[in-house]
């Protein structure tokens, strides 16, 4: 695998991009109201929206600057648009017409000409033609002037930041208050264009190579962008076949007096329009959608008898801003909602033509900060009794809300692939809550698995054993996982991409059959850019010399040694390795046509010195001495600090450290604090790694077996087969490879 972090575009590909082009055009709104923009023509985009409150107000938005777009793939920032003149078609219905006094403006935000920051409002009625709802708008803005009426005050648009589209609802009014019902409208921009020689501009058109790296995408950070948009990042970056959609916890819902519901149906009207318009455009570019839903729902719109409660009966609450809450599996009208929601998105996939392929993502009982779970809701203490389920009986109930929604998808789309998200770190230690058996082979078509706050924190030793402990207790194997591998929240912590990239290696490794990078908008934001490196021979097989042979091995210790001589005598000394590199000659071993069979086939096997390969030093392969039985006490590792949970295998040979990268499975012992432990992992390249962190202070110790990583010295074996018979040793050099 290959990866790289693109902070800008240079030598790049790059392309050209007409101003104002529909698929770079933005949403915004305040909270509780929705908007979505899709692309309908390559030069037209609507805009779909629900109003609650009589201030609700839309922006469209086309922003100088592309904050949206990958590095490589942005749009080239322009804020002068005085050689511009865009032109379209407008129509709309439930929104303020164009002639209203709060009607569609354009609100312009930039600075003037002597650099002081303003912004101006241009009344979009001033440069219609044709009626209120329907009409052809040309905006030249060498010329635009703001004001209610014309003439007004001039426009200067030499330094613009961004402009956007007004879109109220009837009956506007500043003051606030609720609508008396929630009120759905549209505007269509058609037949748009931008003259002018101002009209043209630069973007990245970079095309990487497709690779088998799969994306991961949400609704909730990717709503205010067109689908359209979020598709061309894809497919030019190189993600193919298989997008993780999760359709977010707090922009998908009907809202009635504030609270999620089915009033309506399941969806808003802009979240339907944007699936739609993006399940289509997948399905058109060959890709497959996995539709992800949780349990998790904003709070501030969440009924409270939905809501898990704490032993206090104080709502479950993520650590997000606003919070989302957790919704209760034993309520039966809050598992009946996620079930009418979970159908409506499968629809959407199922209309464009999509395999259904549905995951529940993450369900499980809230963890509270003292560590009891979440179980104290009404519904959950009816359900068991009059009491709160122990972690066994809040299990099954989980179990049994995740078969019954899956199983409303399946009634709807019978040949749906059903998939289940784990995330390790969470569920350690609590597996008969939140990994209940009910969830076992074959309640699932596949197993997800996320764990990266082991991850970033680079605790290989976590992810490796909750990765297996997983796989077993609900037995599903690898080729029937998936792994999803992120995120990166903070783009000062972008340096976690490495653990990551080598995470998704790993997963592969253990033959998960797909692998995807999380998420789309992290990706972007940080330039991350995946690329899979052309197949080559490995540098190292993990295989054994043949031991019979290579127990008579003669064995060489070589240093380079820098001697200058002085004048006088003197010599002036310099070690130029920091440690010894050994030789050893195999020959001797060979003493039989069979031998030497043998000794050709793993030649042939290894290319030659192509491939390196474990050899067993029959002079020196223990902690002990050099052949002594390993004790857990015998090689110092280092001392403990509270924080560090790995520690690499080393042998000391009279003050030289010698790192041990190939030690022998199943002899390496492990003592903390002179107590031998088993909580640890064994990692790549003979790395110790904890559970836990060794405390502070604690000395860190091992023993163990050991092999040395060598190759054939030569390209080539010479045997003459009379000499051979007739006693003649033959050479097989080796030389040791240098790791760690």
């Amino acid at each position: 695998m290959g990866f790289w972090l693109a902070r800008e575009r240079t030598v790049q590909e790059t392309g050209f991009v007409k101003r104002f082009d529909p698929r770079f055009w933005t949403v915004n709104f305040p909270r509780p109201m929705m908007a979505s923009v899709v692309t309908t023509a390559p030069d037209s985009l609507r805009v779909d929206a629900v109003f609650y409150r009589k201030n609700d107000l839309a922006g469209l938005i086309w922003a100088s600057e592309d904050r949206y777009d990958h590095p490589l793939l942005a749009y080239e920032t322009a804020r002068d648009y005085r050689r511009c003149v865009l032109s379209f078609r407008w129509r709309s219905a439930g929104v303020l017409p164009l002639d209203a006094v709060n009607g569609p403006t354009l609100t312009i935000e930039g600075r003037d000409e002597s650099g002081t920051a303003r912004s101006w409002y241009v009344r979009l009625w001033n440069y219609a033609v044709g009626t209120p709802e329907d009409a052809a708008i040309t905006l030249d803005f060498a010329t635009l002037q703001a004001g209610f009426s014309l003439p007004g005050e001039a426009v200067w648009a030499g330094d613009v930041d961004r402009m956007f589209v007004s879109l109220a609802p009837p009956g506007y009014d500043e003051a606030g208050g609720d609508l008396d019902a929630p009120a759905e409208g549209w505007a269509e921009l058609t037949e748009l264009r931008c003259d002018g020689s101002g009209s043209v501009l630069k973007i990245g058109d970079v095309m990487m190579p497709p690779h088998t790296l799969r994306i991961a995408t949400g609704y909730d950070d990717a709503y205010n962008v067109t689908p359209a948009r979020l598709l061309r990042s894809m497919v030019q970056l190189g993600y193919r076949e298989l997008i993780n959609h999760y359709v977010g916890m707090s922009h998908y819902f009907r809202l009635t007096g504030g609270l999620a519901g089915l009033d309506g149906g399941a969806l808003n009207a802009p979240c339907a329009a944007w699936h739609r318009d993006f399940a289509a455009r997948a399905k058109a570019l060959g890709y497959e959608l996995i539709l992800s839903l949780s349990y998790e729902l904003l709070d501030q719109h969440c009924p409270e008898a939905w809501k898990q409660r704490a032993t206090d009966g104080s709502p479950a609450l993520t650590g997000w801003a606003p919070p989302s809450t957790l919704l209760s599996p034993a309520n039966g009208e809050a598992m009946a909602y996620l079930q009418a929601v979970a159908v409506a998105f499968c629809g959407i996939a199922d209309d464009a033509g999509l395999r259904v392929r549905f995951q529940v993502g993450e369900p499980w009982w809230w963890v509270a900060p003292d560590g009891s779970l979440c179980v104290h809701d009404a519904a959950a203490v009816a359900a068991n009794g009059g009491v709160a389920p122990n972690d066994v009986q809040a299990g099954a109930m989980l179990a049994a809300s995740t078969a019954a929604l899956t199983g409303a998808v399946e009634a709807a789309a019978p040949d749906a692939e059903t998939l289940l998200l784990v995330y390790l770190p969470t569920v350690r230690g609590r597996e008969a809550a939140l990994v209940p058996t009910g969830w076992a082979a074959p309640a699932f078509d596949v197993l997800q698995l996320e764990d990266y706050e082991w991850v970033t924190a680079g605790n290989r030793a976590a992810s490796l054993r909750g990765a297996a402990e997983i796989g077993t207790r609900l037995g599903y194997a690898a080729d029937r996982q998936h792994y999803l591998g992120g995120f990166v929240l903070r783009p000062e912590d972008s340096a976690d991409w490495a653990e990551i990239a080598d995470a998704i290696e790993r997963a592969r490794g253990r033959g998960v059959a797909e692998a995807f990078v999380w998420a789309l908008p992290q990706v972007i934001r940080d330039g991350f850019t995946w690329f899979d490196e052309e197949e080559r021979v490995d540098t190292f097989a993990d295989v054994s010399f043949p031991i019979a042979i290579g127990r008579e091995a003669s064995v060489e210790a070589a240093t380079s040694t820098a001697i200058a001589a002085g004048a006088g005598g003197r010599e002036q000394r310099n070690a130029e390795w920091a440690e010894a590199r050994l030789k050893f000659d195999a020959g001797p071993g060979v003493r039989s046509e069979a031998d030497l069979g043998a000794l050709i086939a793993f030649f042939r096997a290894r290319r030659g010195p192509a491939q390196a390969f474990r050899f067993r030093d029959p002079f020196d392969d223990s902690s002990s001495g050099t052949t002594g039985t390993p004790g857990a006490t015998d090689q110092l590792l280092g001392i403990g600090d509270g924080t560090r949970t790995d520690f690499p295998l080393a042998k000391d040979y009279g003050g030289v450290a010698r790192r041990i990268t190939r030690p022998a499975t199943g002899t390496v012992r492990v003592a903390v604090a002179g107590s031998e432990t088993s909580a640890f992992t064994l990692a790549e390249a003979g790395v110790v790694s904890f559970d836990a962190p060794p405390p502070a202070g604690a000395t860190v110790t091992a023993g163990f077996r050991f092999d040395v990583a060598v190759r054939f010295e030569q390209d080539r074996i010479e045997v003459n087969r009379a000499t051979f018979l007739a006693g003649e040793a033959v050479s097989v050099p080796l030389i040791e490879v240098r790791e760690g």
